[in-house]
């Protein structure tokens, strides 16, 4: 790997002093790698060693471990995560029932850590500008089986204007030089030069303008970076606060890493077990009400008016066949979830989330089925959100099995004929149909793996 820049490290001497030495020797040693439990604690021992402090859920990996080759991984029951890149979402804090917009959030770690904060309720608004990368953002998603987001692909400056006030609590985790990340990503460290950081402040502060837009009076920002330079930090910060008068810090304390200043925290990896963060936690002045609560009651307004009565109804009917050939039950979110029709295909959006016609919408809530001339079929985001206990049928299937199943093999076992929930150590995996026999294998081939034991 390339060494570190003479500029950079000089950088760095401005703002460490005496302590530069210890900081360059952790830039050259390894990764804080880690993940974040899910839904499965059990299925993430065999590779961790010791807790992140600051996250829930958080756990360092052992040395040698290969968890992204695991069943459970693709089964989603921990998100692979760096264990500073925790720290954002941590200091946001959603809660159930709150309005949460994550403005740049692929791949998705930070979104789905919220998205379990929030146990479902409420809506998470996960936002990423490039198509590819939201792409992925909804993949992931998808695979935790979280139920209670959209995806969005637009500029945070549309955003703003579209929804002005309108979310409880907003996280901008702002694209940066990337320094944090020079020890796990070497193209970061060769990529770097020193006009970046420059060149990143001003993108940045476009996106903290319309960002401040997005929030409701009383709601909070969170603003974080995984660099190290004062201006993409700090002064980012400041100069937020000198144009945005009812906006001011919000002292927190994280676990591990002591107590904010001005609202504001540094990772440092030469003094904890973590890469480069840089964490600011604002709030905004005004009453703390949550002024989408009217939505609701909007929506049932253009009801009364007659507006999508037909699909409504339709909606009902398609979820009845659902129920009688493959779904016992839906999650909870899911069935308080606001139905509608994209393509053929019936999702589940959160009956919170803000209205995003007209906007790029990448995954307009879970895909609960889709209409094939007069039948449905089950969509795997439905499998993924499911419980075993959610669905009318279950194989629950070895690991053997279940790695033959992932890499796209039906499979000759006996069962009751019909939509099948495919299963490994209560895990979902995906759908199969009984027929015959054997288990036909419905994995959506673009997500087919052969993983090695």
């Amino acid at each position: 790997m390339q060494t570190l820049f003479p500029e950079f490290i000089q950088s760095m001497r401005a703002l460490l002093g005496a302590e530069t030495d210890a900081f360059v020797r952790a830039m050259e040693g390894p990764p804080a790698l880690a993940l974040r439990v899910h839904r499965c604690a059990e299925a993430a021992l065999p590779f961790i060693e010791g807790a992140v402090p600051w996250a829930e859920g958080g756990f360092y990996l052992r040395d040698g471990a290969r968890p992204g080759a695991s069943l459970a991984h693709w089964a989603g029951a921990f998100y692979l995560q760096e264990a500073s890149a925790m720290l954002p979402a941590a200091v946001l804090s959603a809660r159930p029932g709150e309005r949460v917009l994550d403005l740049c959030a692929a791949p998705g770690g930070k979104a789905s850590q919220m998205a379990l904060a929030m146990g479902g309720e409420g809506a998470l608004v996960a936002n990423e500008i490039d198509p590819a990368r939201a792409r992925v953002l909804a993949g992931n998603l998808e695979r935790l089986g979280v139920c209670n987001a959209v995806v969005t692909c637009e500029t945070p400056a549309r955003l703003a204007a579209r929804w002005p006030g309108a979310f409880d609590a907003v996280l901008v985790d702002a694209p940066c030089s990337g320094e944090g990340m020079f020890r796990r990503d070497a193209d970061t460290r060769a990529q770097w030069n020193p006009a970046a950081p420059a060149g990143c402040q001003k993108r940045q502060t476009e996106i903290l303008d319309a960002a401040a837009r997005l929030v409701r009076p009383g709601g909070r920002l969170v603003y974080s970076t995984c660099t190290f330079n004062a201006l993409e930090n700090e002064q980012s910060v400041r100069g937020f606060l000198a144009r945005h008068a009812d906006f001011s810090p919000w002292e927190f304390v994280a676990p591990g890493l002591g107590a904010s200043e001005g609202g504001m925290l540094r990772v440092w990896p030469q003094r904890v077990r973590g890469d480069g963060q840089f964490v600011a936690r604002l709030r905004r002045a005004g009453e703390a009400e949550a002024l989408w609560e009217n939505a609701p009651q909007r929506g049932a307004a253009r009801a009364r008016r007659g507006e999508k009565a037909e699909g409504a109804q339709d909606a009902r009917n398609l979820l009845e066949q659902l129920c009688a050939t493959a779904v016992r039950a839906l999650p909870e979110p899911l069935s308080r979830a606001r139905m509608h029709f994209v393509g053929g295909r019936l999702f589940a959006a959160p009956a919170a989330a803000p209205d995003t016609d007209g906007l790029r919408v990448i995954w307009p809530g879970t895909a609960l089925l889709r209409a094939e001339k007069n039948r449905v079929e089950p969509e795997h985001a439905l499998a993924m959100a499911l419980a075993p206990r959610q669905a009318l049928r279950v194989a629950p299937l070895g690991e053997d099995e279940a790695r033959a199943f992932l890499a796209g093999e039906s499979l000759h076992r006996a069962g009751e004929p019909g939509w099948t929930l495919v299963a490994c150590a209560g895990l979902p995996l995906g759908w199969g149909k009984q027929v015959d026999g054997a288990l036909k294998n419905h994995l959506p081939k673009g997500l087919r793996k052969a993983l090695r034991a």
